[in-house]
């Protein structure tokens, strides 16, 4: 009796126990992945975590299909690391494996359909469907569901495929395929026969009428004579040597056909860098120096560092000299970053340093290219050394990693939303680094309250940089205050005077600016001024967001869309007006105030492609834009050398929001904005607009005043409860029925204020009571700091099992965030 436990990519908690045959048992190692039968007619790619021989008591294991892998493509370490993801994040296994494997490793079942070679068929008695079916399949050995579609020109073809197999005539079978074709390029080169002095007169002879073929080989020959003057001759593709000759691919395959050339495929790697590698050695400044010292003496009594330094300070110089340090002994490198945009900016730095040493790893890039990656990484390759990545990379098999750097650790893009496993990346890095025996150097301009906080207690050590690289001066800020603007009207639009002023310094200097709203849309309301209707959206309790220039009104939350209104929709009154901006609006009133400027938008809706945030970066950089308005994706650590200036169209949007960490999001985010201006020689400006200028939070952001933010910050969150003195885990209930979700949620609530003690909150409606016509309610649970945090999930994952219990109550989802951020 062999058998191997393995973990399914479905949402499901337990692992499942399938039986091999004696050889296989010797062949399978733990980190492979097998096919094996799931429910009824489904086959899904597993992954082997055990091999033993303990039969299941529970049921009778099935055999599995067949085993997809020669060597295992995940590390035990891997598989120890997720096993913790779903312990502490609260989340199934299989999510897990789901969110981190490439999904082209993890092969769908996909339906053939053939007919029995056995059996005697009466032709007279199918219907005309049945006969085509029957006809198609005298042509082909197999069929799909969606050659029968398309065969039969109807959606419904499941009864004619049933009948068919209830009169015996065809056989259903489950087929997995690999999805991941490697890069092949295909090369010419000349036929044998061809390659002597006399053999070339032969060609010359046989291609006298054919010009245009003349004319190609003619290139052929060119463009190896300078391949070889260049050095060692490389093979040439096809497809250059049609650009080249400026034919076409018919010709080149006439060629092949008359035995002039041969053609063959290379395999090739989808993501190559061919740039040179800088020879010069990088010089540190004193500060980065000192602080660079810090850093290792810091590593050899912890694990994990904080790198505090002011914007612009040169944090990236320091990371690239400890890279070298680690890539001298060998080890795998990870660089995590918590947006793409970053990615971009980045790559480009760290390639012109180690050249193709580097890979990175994102959701832009296709399965091809992240499974080349994923290989890369498992074979301990060159080309993988040191991955730059976002959240996901962290997933990736590194056999011997011995160095994370998280950069702008603050982001609160490193925690994921939505789907499990919800887990924090930069916590999660921590963990996986102690597997690996690694170090973590964590960077920030604003360091997150709770990583500040580990700092100054010891846990982690803290290096700091007070000034900027170059001794460049941090920039002037000045706050304008909107109420008075309005009230003595001096606002063009959304602008002050005093903004337009300065952008039009900027502008006549040649210098560049960036102007931050962090709302995308024209505008969040449109409301009728006759009887104060909003258009709000029919699956979810929000107003929907005018988008100019698709003329449409959006939901950001479920997509749902509607062709702006001409009159109002409950009273038909055509005074119709907008209420609020998004960086559209920016952008059509900048047009209007600067005619000759080039104006660029960077938000959700301009970066959607796989390039989008190169074209923009980079015509940003290469200075083709002058002014760029944007959301958060500009607060991150980019570098602009030309921009002199940045205004915050509104600070106080982010400042009131529902949330405990608002004020040091606000802080964090107008500091990062802010530290986009002056970068090089010349001191850069910042202009605040806000209703409320003499704000705590705003005038710390003035006075560049870290450090008095965290001591107000610190003050509130130990009274309130709050990180870092309590963990908070966030329950959330959604469900289509609101009576139910109500008593359900209140059940749930009862249960465990009864039983946990510790403050338990809620149920609560969010601001944003329904999305997609599910209703919400939250629960928050607050685990003080001397309470084992462990033990308290446990005894909440009992609540929740006895809470699915209840038949009432099941078709209730429950969806647990651990250190909801």
């Amino acid at each position: 009796m062999y058998f191997v436990e393995v973990i399914l990519p479905l949402s499901l908690d337990k692992t499942f126990t399938y039986s091999v045959s004696e050889a296989e048992f010797h062949y399978i190692k733990k980190g492979m992945r097998v096919a094996v039968p799931f429910g009824k007619s489904k086959i899904y790619t597993a992954l082997v975590i055990e091999i033993h021989q303990n039969k299941p008591a529970l049921y009778e294991a099935k055999e599995i299909h067949q085993i997809l892998d020669e060597r295992p493509i995940v590390t035990e370490i891997q598989i120890r690391h997720w096993q913790w993801i779903a312990s502490y994040y609260m989340c199934a296994i299989g999510d897990v494996y789901r969110g981190a494997m490439p999904s082209a490793l993890l092969l769908e079942s996909e339906t053939l359909i053939s007919q029995k070679t056995d059996s005697f068929i009466d032709t007279s008695l199918l219907s005309d469907d049945e006969f085509l079916v029957y006809e198609a399949l005298q042509q082909q050995s197999s069929l799909k569901v969606q050659d029968i579609i398309a065969i039969l020109n109807k959606k419904n073809i499941f009864p004619v495929i049933q009948k068919l197999v209830d009169k015996n005539i065809l056989v259903l079978q489950e087929e997995i395929q690999e999805s991941y074709k490697p890069k092949l390029v295909r090369y010419l080169r000349l036929h044998p026969k061809y390659e002597s002095n006399q053999g070339l007169g032969e060609l010359l002879e046989t291609l006298k009428n054919a010009n245009k073929q003349k004319e190609i080989v003619m290139r052929y020959f060119q463009l190896c004579a300078t391949e070889k003057t260049q050095g060692a001759a490389k093979p040439i593709t096809v497809k250059k040597l049609i650009e080249e000759a400026n034919s076409s691919a018919a010709i080149v395959k006439a060629l092949i056909e008359k035995e002039i050339f041969e053609d063959y495929f290379l395999q090739e790697d989808r993501v190559n860098f061919n740039g040179k590698i800088n020879e010069g050695e990088l010089q540190l400044s004193l500060d980065q120096q000192t602080a660079f010292e810090e850093i290792k003496q810091s590593f050899t009594q912890k694990e994990v560092c904080l790198l505090h330094g002011v914007t612009s300070s040169g944090k990236t110089e320091i990371y690239i000299k400890l890279i070298e340090e680690y890539l001298a002994t060998g080890k795998q490198i990870l660089y995590l970053l918590p947006e793409i945009a970053l990615t971009t900016q980045l790559v480009g730095r760290l390639r012109a340093y180690f050249g193709n040493k580097v890979a990175v790893f994102h959701s832009k890039y296709n399965n091809n290219e992240r499974i080349e990656v994923w290989n890369q990484v498992l074979q301990k390759s060159e080309k993988a050394q040191v991955v730059i990545g976002a959240r996901s990379a962290l997933f990736l098999p590194f056999h011997d990693l011995g160095f994370i750097i998280i950069d702008e650790e603050h982001e609160q893009t490193f925690k994921q939303v939505d789907p499990a496993p919800r887990y924090h990346a930069r916590d999660a890095a921590i963990v996986l680094a102690h597997s690996h025996k690694a170090k973590v150097l964590l960077g920030s301009a604003t360091p997150s309250i709770e990583t500040y906080f580990n700092a100054k207690s010891d846990k982690f050590g803290l290096v700091e940089i007070t000034k900027r690289f170059g001794n460049v001066m941090m920039p002037n800020i000045e706050l304008v205050d909107l109420k008075d603007k309005y009230f003595r009207k001096k606002m063009t639009g959304h602008f002050s005077d005093v903004l337009i002023e300065e952008i039009s310094n900027a502008l006549s200097l040649g210098e560049q600016v960036i102007l931050f709203q962090n709302r995308r849309g024209y505008s969040p309301v449109v409301e009728c001024i006759t009887c104060g209707h909003v258009p709000q959206c029919q699956q979810c309790d929000v107003s929907l967001t005018y988008h100019k220039h698709k003329n449409q009104l959006r939901c950001h939350y479920c997509g749902y869309t509607m062709a702006k209104p001409t009159h109002c929709h409950a009273c038909s009154s055509i005074d119709l007006t907008t209420k609020g901006f998004g960086t559209e609006q920016i952008e059509q009133e900048l047009i209007s105030i600067f005619p000759n400027s080039k104006i660029g938008r960077m938000d959700q809706d301009t970066t959607r492609g796989k390039f989008g945030f190169e074209k923009i970066i980079d015509s940003f950089k290469n200075r083709e834009m002058d002014i760029l308005v944007g959301t958060q994706m500009l607060a991150k650590g980019l570098d602009f050398d030309n921009v002199s200036l940045v205004g915050i169209m509104n600070a106080d949007n982010m400042l009131y929001h529902p949330d405990f960490r608002a004020f040091e999001r606000s802080f964090q985010m107008m500091t990062q904005v802010a530290g986009r201006a002056g970068r090089s020689e010349k001191q850069g400006k910042v202009i605040i607009q806000t209703y409320n200028p003499n704000h705590n939070t705003i005038q710390q952001v003035t006075n560049n005043d870290y450090l008095g933010m965290y001591n107000e910050q610190l003050y509130d969150r130990q009274i309130y409860k709050y990180p870092p003195y309590f963990r908070i885990i966030k329950l959330t209930l959604k469900q289509r029925d609101f009576d139910k979700l109500k008593e359900g949620s209140m059940w749930l609530y009862q249960v465990m204020s009864q039983n946990l003690n510790m403050p338990v909150l809620g149920p609560e409606e969010p601001a944003i009571s329904r999305i997609r016509n599910e209703y919400i309610r939250t629960i928050i649970i607050k685990i003080p700091q001397n309470v084992s945090i462990g033990n308290t999930k446990k005894t909440i994952q009992k609540m929740l099992n006895s809470f699915e219990a209840v038949a009432q109550y099941r078709a209730i989802k429950v969806i647990s965030n651990v250190d909801f951020y």
